[in-house]
């Protein structure tokens, strides 16, 4: 087909099948719109193939299998050298899992009228997309259109993955065998949720980080915990500390890294992971053609809306400025494609979660006691440690704490975070709670289920108004 000869219209077009766009697709689906989804590899996305699902698998792999090495004191006694990992047999049940994920989503798109399209698009102009299918050209014509492009890791030119002994977080996901070492470049929660579930399954970690602490973006004292248990597994933490050139010599990586503490020195491992953060997915879609600009750091503004400066083109997700997570992303697509269908809706609420599947999992939404203080609040802190929970003593995983930031004069509860096994879960309420504006008391009023990690929120509550039941109040 000639480029611009013909033209396939319809009301919307959305370029990318990730959390944001399919979420986007299905919702003006259900609203009556016409949809192109373009999608150049999978449905799902990086989050659904390459990234969350399969990672969180790993993870849960690793701590069922370092679990074993605890079962003695509750009584489970099994054969001595019996248990071993197959990291082939994982591949496999992980490729199952995306597999059946990625083809729901392709059956929700069917059932929602969206098209799908596989291929690699790119602006023509500000009402036209370009699409390569395989060696033919088609060309869309759209009256709006939502950029869901995603993000991809951001590799130092210095190092180059090559998917052997260089990685990025998608080739550590799809190694053969577990490395007997594994230098991590990066100290953050990719690096972190990496680091701890390999050297569970039994690599020899370290983990180097430019800033003097892991997790940096998280609050010192939430990182304790996960910290403690890392030097516990083994893990070599080095903070403070720079890469500065990476050679492959005899089968293994050479690290040149520099130090505050030990300045240069050499890191030696089977393999290095690179996670130092991920960069917007804008070059190559000819932004320009449709009048689309980017900042110094190739993100999209969006207002509230998810309308960039050309009004009937949205972006969302790690395009946009922000948190880049997959909840968010979801969210921008949902209230993009109400807004291309004429509802009132908006990106209108500062309260996204987040999860750190570390070991212990790390939660929270909100402000933390910093940054409540720093916006001019004066606080109460309530504090609630899982070792006096019932439920965490039963189930062996008392690490952890569950944490309330209350305005001391309102009582409107500012954040809610928690370190602990069931983190990721235990966050909704906090979520809930902060958008509905909700104040301490209504927390430590209601009746939450014994025996459960959720009392761990009602004690906090209770806590921070002076009269918890399981600890001495302060």
């Amino acid at each position: 087909m000639v480029v611009g000869e013909v033209a396939v219209e319809t009301d919307v077009v959305v370029i990318g099948g990730g959390p944001g766009g399919y979420a986007a697709a299905i919702r003006l689906g259900q609203l009556g719109k016409s949809v192109v989804l373009i999608e150049k590899d999978k449905l799902g996305g990086v989050c659904l193939n390459r990234g969350c699902i399969p990672s969180k698998a790993l993870i849960h792999t690793a701590q069922q299998y370092d679990g074993l090495a605890h079962f003695k004191k509750m009584g489970i006694r099994l054969p001595e050298e019996e248990a071993s990992f197959d990291l082939g047999a994982w591949l496999d049940w992980k490729e199952g899992i995306t597999r059946q994920l990625n083809q729901g989503v392709a059956q929700l798109c069917k059932e929602n009228g969206v098209t799908v399209v596989a291929g690699q698009a790119a602006f023509l102009s500000d009402d036209r997309i370009g699409v390569e299918t395989g060696g033919d050209f088609e060309t869309y014509k759209f009256e709006e259109v939502i950029i869901a492009t995603g993000s991809r890791p951001f590799i130092p030119s210095f190092l180059q993955v090559d998917g052997d002994y260089i990685l990025d977080s998608t080739s550590a996901l799809q190694m053969k065998q577990i490395p007997k070492s594994l230098s991590i470049i990066g100290g953050g929660y990719i690096g972190i949720e990496l680091g701890m579930a390999y050297a569970k399954l039994g690599s020899q970690v370290t983990i180097m980080e430019m800033a003097d602490r892991v997790l940096p973006q998280v609050a010192g004292h939430l990182v304790r915990e996960v910290t403690k248990n890392a030097k516990k597994l083994g893990i070599t933490i080095k903070t403070s500390t720079r890469v500065d050139k990476a050679v492959i010599e005899d089968g293994h990586v050479h690290l040149q890294v520099t130090s505050e503490q030990h300045g240069s020195e050499t890191i030696v491992s089977d393999k290095a992971l690179i996670t130092i953060g991920r960069v917007p997915n804008t070059q190559e879609i000819g932004l320009a053609q449709a009048g689309v600009a980017t900042d110094e750091k190739g993100y999209i503004a969006v207002d509230s809306q998810c309308r960039t400066r050309v009004p009937h083109i949205f972006a969302i997700g790690d395009i946009t400025p922000g948190p880049a997570l997959a909840h968010r992303a979801s969210k921008q697509g949902v209230v993009a494609a109400e807004v291309i269908a004429g509802m009132p809706s908006a990106m209108d609420s500062p309260h996204v979660p987040y999860v750190i599947f570390s070991d212990p999992q790390i939660a929270g939404v909100g402000y933390s006691r910093a940054e409540a203080e720093h916006a001019g609040h004066n606080v109460k802190v309530g504090v609630f440690p899982f070792r006096a929970n019932g439920r965490a003593l039963a189930t062996n995983e008392t690490d952890g704490f569950a944490e309330v930031i209350v305005d001391a004069q309102s009582h409107v509860l500012l954040g809610m975070h928690v370190v602990g096994a069931d983190a990721s879960n235990l966050i909704g309420e906090g979520v809930l709670a902060l958008e509905m504006a909700a104040r301490v008391e209504d927390i430590a009023l209601t009746i939450h289920p014994h025996p459960t990690l959720t009392e761990g929120w009602l004690e906090a509550a209770e806590a921070a108004l002076g009269h918890a039941i399981h600890i001495v109040n302060n």
